[in-house]
């Protein structure tokens, strides 16, 4: 059996983690006082060091953890393999970490804390940044427009394009800590590249 074909047990235990995270605080009498306790509140009263990696297993509404889960399935299981289930464990925290951590620190630049962040948005884009460096010449399959385009190139549209809503402010979406999760992503691969602990 192809072993890129199966499960691997980091991919499948964080499905089942956010899967579940999300039912509690949905259907759960104290839900809402879940998702009190582990969102990441910047600036504010609620906040506690913990909520930099609980953040990562909340999610806003279905649309949203479908998104970031199948984003999580499709590149995440290549890299586990590849990097092994430890090492994408941390490298998937460190992401997240470091996505909000741009985050919080942009918004404190422009007076918009207090900030409230949750999903696991910021971590999948490292994912994404790391499928793109190591398999830059990979055919992705885009949903919409559905179009193929080289890994390499849909990493760096996708930034720029992230950078620019960023920088315009649009939405509700926490743009920089998607730009923030790639930034980490790049740079501990790189460390780990430069120490000969991965190769691409």
């Amino acid at each position: 059996m192809n072993r890129y074909s199966t499960m691997p047990p980091v991919i499948k235990n964080l499905l089942i983690i956010n899967i579940l995270a999300f039912m509690a605080v949905k259907m759960l009498p104290i839900g809402w006082q879940l998702g009190q306790w582990f969102a990441l509140s910047l600036g504010t009263s609620e906040f506690h060091t913990y909520q930099y990696i609980t953040y990562m297993f909340l999610h806003a509404d279905l649309e949203h953890l479908f998104f970031n889960m199948f984003a999580l399935w499709m590149f995440g299981r290549t890299l586990e393999y590849e990097l092994g289930s430890q090492r994408f464990l941390i490298y998937y925290l460190a992401c997240g970490i470091g996505a909000a951590l741009v985050q919080y620190g942009v918004a404190w630049l422009m007076g918009e804390l207090p900030l409230v962040l949750v999903g696991a948005s910021g971590a999948v884009m490292g994912l994404l940044l790391a499928f793109g460096v190591m398999h830059p010449n990979a055919t992705i399959m885009l949903l919409i427009p559905p179009i193929p385009m080289k890994a390499k190139w849909f990493v760096i549209i996708y930034a720029v394009i992230e950078l620019f809503l960023g920088w315009r402010g649009v939405g509700q979406v926490a743009h920089f800590a998607h730009v923030g999760g790639m930034l980490w992503g790049w740079a501990l691969l790189y460390y780990w590249k430069k120490r000969g602990e991965i190769y691409y």
